[in-house]
Order: structure tokens, then sequence, then C-alpha cells
């Protein structure tokens, strides 16, 4: 479905007009076929929550950028204020902070085809009491503060589609913890696998135990018994 003049008008109007990304659309499109392809999936995925026209479309990829995440490095560190909301098009983050014990704490893991942001330091602009450590190369598509306030503006829809997926990946975490919690080691690693096909062979084990809230002694012997 196409915008009607009107349409585009008011998005042209609320754009900057040295903001030559919109204007030169088609020379960004000038991308990788893997990220074309995961730009794609992007979009399909914010049209489970929402329509948007060609036109918005066109938009959101225009001010999408590309972000490479080295191994061992972090796309958000503790006490940041969040400045991008990033999609994961390849690799794993690690969202982890520390107990009040100190003790290093995985919280989550964000995989492929996911969003990953601490929402709240995103939306307050506060820092951040987590951090996205990267267990493997990740490549994100990401949304700065500024571009993110941009497409709210010009897209009616945005903080709605985004307000629902936010809420879809918060249920889904709360199921999981949740599920977790009434259950032994060796039931909690299986619903892992379940829920995580293939990431068990991806993550440290000593990650994987912190998540599931075990040792990782206890681990290592149900990861045996079930071999």
């Amino acid at each position: 479905m196409k915008a009607c003049p009107q349409e585009m008008k008011r998005i042209n109007s609320i754009i900057p007009k040295t903001d030559e990304n919109f204007v030169q659309a088609c020379v960004l499109y000038n991308l990788a076929p893997r990220i074309e392809v995961s730009m794609e999936e992007l979009i399909q995925q914010l049209l489970c929550f929402g329509k948007l026209d060609h036109l918005h479309i066109e938009l959101i990829k225009s001010k999408c950028e590309v972000v490479q995440v080295k191994k061992g490095t972090y796309f958000l560190k503790t006490g940041r204020v969040v400045s991008r909301v990033g999609y994961i098009t390849e690799g794993i983050l690690r969202v982890g902070y520390d107990d009040p014990k100190g003790e290093d704490t995985t919280r989550y893991f964000i995989t492929e085809n996911h969003f990953a942001a601490d929402i709240k330091s995103f939306l307050l602009q506060t820092p951040s009491t987590a951090y996205f450590e990267a267990l493997t190369d990740c490549s994100l598509l990401t949304f700065s503060v500024a571009d993110f306030a941009l497409l709210g503006n010009a897209i009616p829809c945005w903080n709605d589609i985004f307000s629902k997926l936010t809420a879809a990946y918060l249920a889904e975490k709360v199921r999981i913890s949740r599920e977790l919690l009434t259950l032994d080691a060796k039931s909690r690693y299986l619903l892992f696998l379940d829920y995580f096909p293939g990431l068990a062979n991806r993550v440290p084990l000593s990650s994987l135990a912190s998540f599931l809230g075990i040792t990782r002694s206890s681990l290592s012997r149900v990861r045996k018994n079930i071999c």
C-alpha cells in the first residue's frame, strides 16, 4: 500500500532538511545480500504488531545503521545510558549484571532476530543496570535515540508497535523465568533446550549455568547424563 501525497508531505515536513538519508535512501540500500534479508526480517517482525505503508517502511530502512560488536566486547555497559536499540541479525548477546554479592550473573541471552536494548534506560535515558556482552561476533541493525524519536513522530503507529513488541518479549522472559524456578536442574536444562534450540552449544558453560540458577558442576553432570 502506498502512502497518499498528503502523508508524504507530512512526513517530509518532520524530517530535518539536512537529513540526506531519506532523500538518498536508495544509496543506503546498496547493502550486502545478508543485510538486505535481515532488514526484511526486521520489517516483517514489525508488521506483526502493526500496519506500515510503503513510505513508512522506506523511512525505517533509511534510519537503520549496521553495528558490529566483536566477541568479548559490549553493545551496552553497566552505568551507560542506552543510545541505540538493536536488532540482532547475527550472533548472541548475554545480558548480565552484578548481584548484591557482587557476582556476575546472567539474566538472559538474546539471539538472532530479536531486539536488544535496556528498555527502561532507553525510554527514560537513565543509566543501565545491566550490560550486553557479545558472546560471539555480532551484527545488529540499530536505531539511534534521535532517529527512534523521529520515526515516532513520522509514523503514527511506531510507538504502539514497539509497546506491543516489548510487552510480548517481556511476557516471554517472565514465563521462562517462572518455569525455571519450579524445576530441578535436569528439567531446567531440558526446558532451556526446548526454548532455545541449538543455543546450549553456542554459549559458555558458566553463563548457561548462571542463567539456569545452578552450579557449573551440576550442569556438567546433567549434560553428561543426558548424553
